[in-house]
């Protein structure tokens, strides 16, 4: 029996991926789709978002990204066009391979199958801080959003509050320096964590103008109350603690580009993947959309605009390749 060739199969089950999906079946192609398994779902930005505030109409989830992810997806359900999405729930891909026009790909649970264009969503991932050798101290707090990342969807925190920025690079300082001209916390400081700070002339002139405090002894200890729900402030290798209420990490991120990698796509120097406005990578069929692809937002509406950019192009080659057939 020849095996089925699919449309369109969508890699990744963030913002990017649900939307990929949602815009293909509504385009009235047909879609394959793995969300991912527990792997990983523990590897993912949304695991540790709760809210989302800087998003219309997503004040209301407990759960600011997964809750409408899967709102959605159970809206396809429902919908006229359910039979166009073929959902594997709990799996992810683990091999691309493209083989002519094709693509093979593998999941999981060991099954292969073969697409006409992939719209790969796998993310990215905040490097976590190391406290007392270890990542895990972090976790209750970045749940509870009193250790943070993202300064576009939650710098607003900070208003009011003594504020921390763990980091060493240019971009922790640069952090600093925007949190404070925006909202003038009563006190900041940056906490390189036993790094050497590699900060321009320029932004150390700023830190010093702002009153900005750059501590470079190693952390030891995270000092808070209820899981997480309460910061308190930071103790030091030499004893000393930094008070602080609320915290961003800025350490750069993991990029999941591994399967981008597997059919040969071009990355840029941070190992986002490289594509067209339409999300179309070196790759011909294979697109990218979310915060995978180079030189854009890491946010939901931008991860939206590229998916749905993304499954439009599609749409367009599948019908004219139709269209072509008739005449």
């Amino acid at each position: 029996m020849e095996q089925k060739i699919y449309p369109v199969c969508v890699i990744g089950g963030g913002s990017a991926g649900t939307m990929a999906v949602l815009r293909t079946v509504l385009n009235n192609d047909e879609c394959l789709f793995f969300p991912g398994g527990p792997k990983e779902k523990k590897k993912s930005r949304a695991l540790w978002v709760r809210k989302v505030e800087n998003m219309p109409a997503h004040l209301g989830y407990k759960r600011g990204i997964e809750d409408p992810n899967a709102e959605t997806l159970k809206w396809i359900s429902e919908s006229p066009f359910r039979d166009k999405l073929v959902i594997h729930k709990n799996t992810g891909v683990v091999a691309l391979r493209k083989d002519g026009d094709l693509f093979h790909v593998t999941d999981s649970k060991g099954q292969s199958y073969l697409a006409s264009f992939v719209i790969l969503c796998t993310g990215v991932m905040d490097v976590q801080p190391e406290i007392g050798g270890s990542i895990d101290r972090v976790f209750d707090y970045a749940n509870a959003q009193t250790i943070d990342y993202c300064l576009i969807c939650d710098g607003h925190h900070v208003l009011g509050k003594r504020t921390a920025i763990i980091g060493h690079g240019l971009g922790a300082a640069w952090a600093a320096i925007m949190l404070f001209e925006r909202y003038a916390p009563p006190e900041m400081s940056i906490l390189t964590n036993g790094k050497v700070p590699e900060f321009t002339p320029e932004t150390s002139a700023l830190l010093t103008s702002y009153g900005i405090r750059v501590v470079e002894d190693s952390i030891s200890e995270i000092l808070g109350q209820e899981k997480g729900k309460v910061l308190q402030g930071f103790r030091l290798n030499n004893g000393a603690t930094v008070e602080a209420d609320i915290c961003f990490v800025s350490l750069g991120l993991i990029v999941y580009n591994e399967l981008a990698r597997q059919v040969g796509a071009d990355l840029d120097g941070r190992g986002f993947v490289q594509a067209d406005d339409s999300g179309l990578t070196s790759v011909p069929g294979l697109y990218v959309a979310g915060d995978l692809k180079a030189n854009t937002k890491k946010q939901i509406y931008t991860a939206w605009d590229h998916a749905v950019n993304a499954a439009n192009s599609i749409n367009l080659k599948l019908r004219v390749s139709r269209r072509v057939r008739l005449i």
